[in-house]
């Protein structure tokens, strides 16, 4: 679905030339594609795709696993990245990948996020979620709910809100943005009644970092802080794990949500949902969000020409 529509850029999508085409045909999609040449531009208009060849191993079964093609996965995933570390791409785009597959085939495979920042050297990747006005950025990501309070760490949350500043202000062009952090615990901890943390952890470091000049406002308690009341006065809401922001983003934009890596040398956009197997090939699958995701790729590699 992405073909048919008309973008305001020259897009390049990394991929097997045969498999894309059988894909368009068995959709019954028009679909015309010219290899991709990094001497030519990369033209695009409804109905075209310029595709940069990189063939699977073994041949692919819509729907159905197969660890044999984990390298050619890999090796998309590597070639879009080198491409925009060198400056040959504006962004990267990924659509969502089985990593269980990958994993199974033996790579140590966590999830894209992951594996970019290593690819780039990025000590450490911020996974921040957007859906209109509304951005959640996260501490910890995919953790054991267990292993997440010994993962807040001063160092770690320090970390997180500086790249969540800097990236705010390079890739969003919001000067000083307002940074709303949760608390851990319920009650943001109920002064140290239902747990410790926002004293230990949260508290001392939203001190510093406004000595800094940062404009960090917290610990928040999370069943409050997405209040429009609360969401008016701040630009990202930073929330210390996985399930603590993500329901109320997806709940207010699930298929037309983005996924911005922050922290990366390089700008990553993704969708906000997994792989959908059962719908492979079927014509069902939702486009919305991977729409979003290149429309907000483009937007902000525009600000910055």
């Amino acid at each position: 679905m992405l073909a048919q529509k008309d973008w305001k850029a020259d897009l390049v999508v990394a991929g097997d030339i045969a498999l894309l085409a059988a894909t368009a045909a068995a959709l019954h999609l028009p679909l015309r594609i010219t290899e991709y040449d990094s001497a030519r531009p990369a033209a695009h208009a409804a109905g075209t795709l310029t595709v940069l060849h990189i063939p699977t191993a073994v041949p692919v079964a819509a729907g159905a696993l197969d660890p044999r093609n984990a390298a050619y996965v890999i090796k998309m995933l590597d070639r879009a990245c080198d491409g925009c570390t060198n400056g040959e791409f504006a962004a990267m785009v990924t659509a969502p990948v089985q990593k269980s597959a990958i994993m199974d085939a033996g790579f140590p495979f966590m999830g894209h996020t992951e594996y970019l920042a290593a690819r780039t050297r990025a000590a450490l990747p911020v996974m921040m979620l957007l859906s209109g006005d509304l951005r959640v950025a996260l501490v910890t990501t995919h953790l054991a709910l267990a292993d997440v309070p010994r993962a807040i760490t001063r160092e770690r949350l320090k970390a997180t809100l500086r790249i969540v500043h800097t990236d705010l202000e390079r890739h969003f062009g919001i000067p000083s943005p307002r940074i709303m952090v949760l608390g851990l615990n319920p009650h943001a901890g109920e002064s140290g009644h239902l747990g410790s943390e926002e004293i230990d952890v949260i508290a001392p470091v939203l001190d510093e970092l406004r000595g800094e000049g940062l404009k960090v406002r917290g610990p928040i308690p999370a069943d409050t802080a997405f209040a429009p009341q609360f969401l008016s006065s701040a630009d990202v809401v930073v929330a210390m794990y996985h399930d603590q922001g993500l329901p109320v983003l997806k709940h207010v934009g699930f298929g037309n949500a983005v996924n911005v890596t922050l922290g990366l040398p390089i700008l990553r956009t993704s969708v906000d949902h997994g792989t959908a197997l059962p719908l492979a090939r079927s014509g069902q699958a939702d486009a919305g969000s991977l729409c979003a995701a290149v429309a907000l790729a483009i937007r902000l590699t525009s600000t910055h020409e």
